[in-house]
């Protein structure tokens, strides 16, 4: 056995056969030629580590080829980059797959053919796998591009007022720096194959025609290995039993936080700490009934969209978006009830206005308000697909096996006169012991625990934005990782809201946990969040960070997000003696890197 160590990471070994096939591989290079393998080598660890796209696909120069590239937080346009991707592949049009933080940008002034799939998340912000290649090319930095033929397809989701915005940004400015479309700017909401199906076939048929193809097909280079595939999906998911299913507050918390754990014996599902679980929801039943009441419609009437036949209840309860507020469905609502008011929350001047609204209310209050009469197959047509959810794995599969642990708020209050409910939130509090959940796993390459288990991480989590680290936790203790782990939590109130705090406090005893640094905003007169934690622990943790640690960010992207954002840049220019922009640029470089992480919804 031959050992290579390199700086900072655990001494790996080759065996025997392996270093046998490298010296075949590198036989005969000049020096020049080791030193390129060398630099192409380190390129791909840290890729890897940092979780690298699973296929890049190469071939010839960049007037022969097309370039994929995705920015994706959630997962879906990576999904939708990569069902591209194959199907270019089995047409023969040669193309290259990557993430966007994987683009080299000095080679943007010479590509010639590129495909942008890109979604928007929170308040108008790219994927953090794509901040660094957005902002390039929307600063002065980005070069002239006379030669470049592209192509957008924005994902967002239209509950959220900056819908698309970072797509519509990033076509406008290819477009500014000389580029010309070969295919119009594609805008999907959630129900993302609606529009990407179509938009794909089109811009595929435009970049065949520009390629001029010559049957040569692409070349696909795997960049890690890739584990077998369950057959549940997405698509196709996995019924999971429920094995507990435990409120995890206080009887007198405002809000009800479950601790909900599931079987995945016998799906075949894989996850890493990190990874999402997604969920598919059913409307509850008495908020069907409001509706039905609300619009005066038989629930039993059958009714036939897009070739299926339902009862109006089926489709409401099983089928349709019921409990968040969209742009479409407010228009459609709007020209339903011919109410100037509501048409004038959807002009772009009063921006602010529709975006309280989406905050405020659910549809069912704007049924109440604004009454109208539905036939029953307009309204079905209005309301979009019903959409999974995605909660943070709070668990190490490591450490419990076959099953796989939730964090879950649910979404039950009293406003405008009636009862609220949450769609995934509710079925899943309302699931017992035994009963059965349609379950999937989306795949977080982006959040990722260090693959150097001496690197010292800190996690940030207020409220159930701490699942991810419970997880974190217990894959570090199971892996006798030696670095330390510091967790920032925050909550309401210590007494009713502190979220596993046994588990917390037994990891504080045994070494798993290391540091811990809480928040309870409304125990007292003035209001701590976790950002004051992290500024009063500045010099400690601006320390951990120069020293090689990796910081983790999960829960609200509209403002936790982002004051966290901030008061990292404040503690990096303090502390580290640098001007407000220098932090900003160094915590760039930290996203950039991998050791900067975010879980934000």
């Amino acid at each position: 056995m031959n050992s290579v160590v390199a700086p900072n990471l655990p001494a790996i070994s080759l065996d025997a056969g392996k270093l046998a096939q490298l010296a075949l591989a590198m036989e005969g290079l000049t020096a020049a030629q080791l030193y390129w393998v060398a630099a192409w080598s380190a390129a791909q660890a840290v890729q890897a580590q940092r979780g690298s796209p699973a296929v890049v696909a190469v071939a010839g120069k960049a007037a022969e080829r097309l370039t994929v590239v995705y920015g994706s937080q959630t997962g879906n346009a990576k999904r939708i980059a990569e069902q591209l991707a194959r199907r270019s592949e089995a047409a023969g049009l040669p193309m290259r797959l990557l993430r966007a933080d994987a683009y080299p940008q000095r080679e943007l002034a010479q590509e010639r053919h590129l495909l942008v799939v890109i979604s928007t998340q929170g308040d108008g912000e790219p994927p953090d796998d794509a901040r660094g290649l957005f902002e390039f090319i929307t600063g002065k930095r980005a070069p002239k591009l006379p030669a470049l033929r592209f192509a957008v397809l924005g994902l967002g989701d239209s509950s959220y007022p900056q819908f698309c915005v970072i797509g519509r940004q990033l076509d406008a400015r290819l477009a500014e720096l000389g580029a010309s479309r070969f295919a119009a700017l594609g805008e999907a909401d959630v129900e993302v194959e609606a529009v990407a199906e179509p938009w794909v076939e089109q811009a595929l048929a435009q970049a065949r025609e520009l390629l001029k193809q010559t049957g040569t097909p692409a070349r696909v280079t795997s960049l890690h290995a890739v584990p077998s595939r369950s057959s549940h999906s997405r698509e196709q998911p996995f019924a999971a039993t429920v094995l507990a299913n435990q409120r995890i507050v206080a009887r007198d918390s405002e809000r009800d936080v479950r601790h909900i754990e599931l079987s995945l014996e016998g799906s075949g599902l894989r996850y890493e700490p990190g990874d999402a679980l997604g969920v598919w929801p059913r409307n509850p039943p008495a908020l069907v009934e409001q509706w039905l009441d609300a619009l005066q419609l038989d629930g039993a009437q059958e009714l036939t969209h897009q070739d299926r036949t339902l009862s109006l209840r089926q489709w409401l309860g099983q089928e349709r978006e019921i409990t968040r507020l969209n742009r479409p469905f407010i228009a459609a609502l709007a020209a339903a009830s011919g109410d100037d008011d509501l048409s004038r929350v959807l002009q772009p001047e009063h921006a602010a206005e529709f975006a309280a609204l989406l905050a405020s209310d659910q549809p069912i209050d704007l049924l109440h308000r604004h009454p109208a009469t539905w036939q029953a197959e307009v309204l079905v047509a209005a309301l979009r697909p019903l959409a999974p959810r995605l909660y943070s794995i709070a668990s190490s599969s490591k450490a419990v096996g076959e099953e796989v642990h939730l964090t879950v708020a649910v979404v039950d209050y009293e406003a405008h006169g009636c009862a609220h409910w949450g769609a995934a939130s509710g079925l899943l509090a309302a699931t017992d012991e035994d009963g059965k959940l349609p379950v999937f796993i989306e795949p977080n390459e982006r959040f990722r625990l260090p693959a150097d288990g001496t690197r010292d991480i800190i996690m940030i989590g207020p409220g159930t934005g701490v699942a991810p680290f419970r997880a974190f936790v217990q894959e570090r203790r199971e892996n006798g990782a030696s670095g330390r782990n510091w967790l920032f939590f925050g909550n309401r109130h210590f007494a009713s809201d502190f979220l596993y705090q046994v588990e917390w406090q037994q990891a504080l005893k045994d070494g798993a946990l290391h540091r811990l640094d809480l928040a309870f905003s409304r125990d007292s007169g003035q209001k701590t969040y976790v950002q004051h934690r992290l500024r009063e622990q500045g010099a400690e943790l601006h320390a951990w960070l120069k020293t090689g640690a990796h910081i983790y960010v999960c829960g609200d992207s509209t403002r936790m997000a982002r004051d966290v954002h901030a008061a990292l840049i404040d503690i990096i220019a303090t502390h580290g003696n640098q001007s407000p922009d220098e932090a900003k640029a160094w915590l760039a470089e930290l996203l950039q890197q991998g050791r900067y992480a975010r879980d934000v919804y």
